[in-house]
């Protein structure tokens, strides 16, 4: 497609579509495929994807879960079930076995120490699990970071007790009815 460019800084794509909803969704789709290259390109590191990262924290999120007693169990164990969504998401799009997927990765991630770290979903296997570090499935190590934090934060405020949004205009409504309800005057006054 594109030739007798080699040094080429920049490039123009059209879009062509049917309805304005489609070109804007696929501009969307553009600027995030551009952007994760442009991530990656500035990366100093990188990490297997798949969702490995995902059932590595888990593994280890359990395996601290065991020394910790009461309601703190339950919520770490929560956490660490819930990271591993992403593996299991993957392996449904991919039009696998999310169930047999997950055990494999499971074991995988607790018999090998070394490379098990490594193992996620892998589409082109018929198993639907590989070593994604190998098969040069990557993610930068700053994309996965922000996406952690960004989660851990989401969670954070959505069980935050302290944080609870409240309406001023209703609450200031529901004052005056709690006061108007008492007969306006004090009987004892008269």
């Amino acid at each position: 497609m594109f030739v007798n460019c080699p040094l080429s800084k920049t490039s123009t794509i059209v879009l062509r579509g049917g309805a304005e909803q489609f070109i804007a969704e696929a501009e969307r789709s553009l600027n995030d495929a551009i952007m994760i290259v442009r991530r990656a390109m500035k990366a100093q590191k990188v990490v297997p994807g798949g969702g490995a990262i995902e059932m590595e924290l888990s593994k280890h999120l359990r395996s601290y879960a065991r020394g910790i007693s009461g309601k703190n169990q339950v919520i770490v164990n929560a956490f660490a079930k819930s990271l591993e969504t992403i593996p299991r998401n993957i392996a449904d799009n991919a039009g696998l076995d999310s169930v047999d997927v997950l055990n494999r990765l499971r074991q995988k991630h607790s018999q090998d120490v070394q490379e098990g770290a490594n193992y996620g979903v892998d589409i082109h296997d018929q198993f639907g699990v590989g070593n994604c570090y190998t098969n040069f499935v990557w993610e930068p190590i700053v994309v996965k970071q922000n996406a952690l934090a960004a989660a851990c934060e989401a969670a954070c405020t959505i069980l935050s007790i302290d944080e609870t949004v409240k309406n001023p205009a209703a609450e200031q409504e529901k004052r005056a009815k709690q006061q108007g309800g008492r007969g306006g005057k004090n009987p004892m006054s008269l």
